[in-house]
């Protein structure tokens, strides 16, 4: 390991122990920053309301740390918008953000689209699949961002149990993303969890970001982040367990292909000879092919998008 990333490890690498609530709301206080929490969310009813709920009991009502929880709904086809609604979130379909440009699936276009509706200086994305959920994950990522001026975009780490087994989820992430960053960006090698979906920025590094459109959004992020500010803006917090449904093993294949395009595009800047994936499932007569698709669009920062550039001056 890098002896900068050593020193990275000990410097920005915090537990959400480290700042007491009353810390973050006196920040908050002398400050006056804002706080949007956003989760991006494709039929997830069963889980999405309690941790809506959560989050306006603990951060809203009973102390104002966040200033507004919003729920991103990309499509879904059961009740996560009525369910999420229900438990108190300011509920925006995918669709209706920035219609001029036609939205393609995914979880980054979701995220980009949400920069245009939410209201904060800092944005806290939280995915819409998590059990058990504590609020000292939005506590924890969003801490170092109103207590450290310097810090600019904050990853949560944490155990990841599959099976009852500890620590062996975040298959993808051991297998592609980790050996990814390793060997290309060595300086990336400290953070437990680059493709957690829990992370929080300012919306000042957000709106210069290019957001890839599906799986990729994650590792694109936080290299280009690197890039952007520098590994000393770049933080982690330990929250403790993340507890989620898992995906199949070919889901983890798909999703491990757009971001071994994202971190393509990043080290070339190249043409994708063949960006599609396929996989083998057993049939009536053996082993069929099915080949899919690989993201590979990106939506651009949101500084260069007209209808943003009016939001930010009205």
């Amino acid at each position: 390991m890098l002896e900068e990333v050593e020193r990275w490890l000990s410097d920005r690498s915090w537990s959400v122990h480290d700042r007491p609530l009353h810390q973050l709301l006196a920040a908050k206080q002398r400050t006056g920053q804002t706080v949007s929490v956003v989760l991006p969310a494709l039929d997830e009813e069963e889980t999405v309301g309690e941790i809506v709920a959560v989050i306006r009991r603990e951060l809203v009502e009973r102390v104002p740390l966040v200033d507004e929880v919003l729920v991103i709904d990309s499509g879904s086809t059961d009740r996560t918008s009525e369910v999420a609604a229900e438990a108190g979130a300011r509920v925006v379909h995918r669709d209706a953000i920035l219609p001029r440009i036609p939205a393609v699936p995914g979880k980054g276009e979701v995220l980009w689209r949400s920069l245009l509706v939410a209201t904060g200086d800092v944005i806290c994305f939280v995915d819409a699949d998590l059990r058990e959920f504590s609020a000292d994950f939005v506590t924890g990522i969003v801490g170092p961002l109103l207590t450290e001026p310097d810090v600019q975009l904050v990853k949560a780490m944490y155990d990841r149990p599959l099976a009852g087994s500890a620590g062996q989820g975040g298959r993808v992430t051991e297998l592609m993303a980790r050996p990814l960053l390793n060997m290309h960006w060595p300086q990336l090698a400290g953070f437990v969890q680059p493709l957690g979906g829990e992370y929080a920025a300012r919306r000042s590094l957000l709106e210069r970001l290019p957001f890839p459109v599906g799986y990729g959004v994650e590792l694109g992020m936080l290299v280009d982040a690197l890039h952007l500010v520098g590994l000393d803006a770049l933080a982690q917090v330990d929250v403790g367990v993340r507890k989620h449904r898992h995906q199949d093993g070919q889901a983890l294949g798909r999703m491990a292909a757009a971001i071994y395009r994202t971190a393509q595009l990043r080290l070339a800047r190249g043409h994708l000879v063949r960006p599609s994936l396929t996989q083998f499932e057993r049939g009536v007569t053996g082993f069929e092919p099915r080949t899919y698709a690989v993201d590979t669009e990106e939506r651009p920062p949101m500084t260069e998008i007209t209808e943003y550039a009016r939001r930010r001056v009205a």
